[in-house]
């Protein structure tokens, strides 16, 4: 609909006509018989060129430049730092489910602890925190105006979201879990099954970080070298952690010993089991038609 030679009051009674029907109203403007429309709508924008003091001081946002294309590209910026948000968050709470299912796990099977104090200091400050820095600056998705908009009523933990988070804390677990016991119970070193837990345990979200930039745009999709931040971060975490197998000092602090390449590799394998899983699940719940299109 078009609304022509309209009042100030005009212009106020369509705007919460739109609000009491549940729409999110934008409403732009640079006259003072604007301000109101512009104070009461979901979001306001003035333009900052020609728009009067009054209508600047009503607005939520300025268009510096008097450009309405300015707009699509602050919705598209906007879209981006949520998207990046709820990636980085996601990411760094399915790793600490993984670690307190892994924990939990042990002292209720009676085992010993898997993961000294210090490993979950260093999982939590390097192994996690880096690459979700990283994830924070992801680039922004070129589809994301493609997409609908976000219902301004969704909370961001909804129910698919936690289910998400529990099941990725879970395969983590699962492979931390597994390698502890396998090396516990095959080898009976409490020490060597540490060293290998707290491996693989890292080995797993550092890799699980390319998994995170998307829910559902697989790994090959976005391009493993798209981000280069991550990608540079996550070469650095991963020398860092061989470092300190291999750096005296830092064997008696960690309580470790040396790597081997044969235990290398086989951790780094055992590390990309989540990831894998967590890319068919992609694959497996792309509707058929987003299927025949990338077809």
């Amino acid at each position: 609909s078009v609304y022509a030679r309209v009042t100030a009051e005009h212009k106020l009674r369509i705007v919460r006509a739109w609000k009491a029907r549940g729409a999110v109203v934008a409403m732009t403007g640079d006259g003072v018989n604007d301000a109101p429309a512009i104070k009461e709508a979901s979001i306001g924008i003035a333009m900052g060129i020609t728009g009067t003091e009054v209508t600047k001081e009503a607005a939520d946002i300025i268009i510096t430049d008097d450009n309405f294309a300015s707009i699509v590209a602050a919705v598209e910026e906007g879209r981006g730092i949520y998207d990046n948000i709820v990636k980085t968050l996601a990411y760094l709470l399915a790793g600490n489910t993984g670690e307190l299912i892994v924990m939990l796990s042990a002292i209720l099977l009676g085992w010993p602890l898997p993961l000294l104090p210090l490993h979950l200091l260093w999982i939590n400050l390097v192994t996690d925190g880096l690459p979700a820095l990283a994830l924070a600056t992801d680039p922004i998705d070129p589809g994301v105006l493609n997409r609908p908009p976000r219902r301004s009523q969704d909370a961001l933990f909804n129910r698919k979201f936690l289910i998400l988070t529990l099941f990725t804390g879970l395969l983590t677990a699962s492979v931390t879990l597994g390698v502890f016991a396998y090396e516990f119970y095959i080898d009976n070193s409490l020490e060597q099954a540490r060293d290998a837990a707290f491996t693989a345990l890292v080995i797993t979200e550092l890799l699980r970080a390319f998994g995170a930039r998307s829910e559902q745009r697989t790994i090959w999709q976005i391009g493993l070298f798209s981000n280069l931040r991550l990608f540079l971060v996550v070469a650095v975490s991963f020398a860092l952690q061989l470092a300190i197998h291999h750096v005296p000092m830092l064997q008696t602090l960690f309580q470790i010993e040396p790597v081997t390449l044969n235990q290398c590799v086989a951790w780094i394998g055992v590390g990309f089991i989540p990831l894998i899983v967590l890319e068919l699940r992609k694959v497996i719940r792309r509707p058929p038609k987003q299927q025949r299109i990338r077809q």
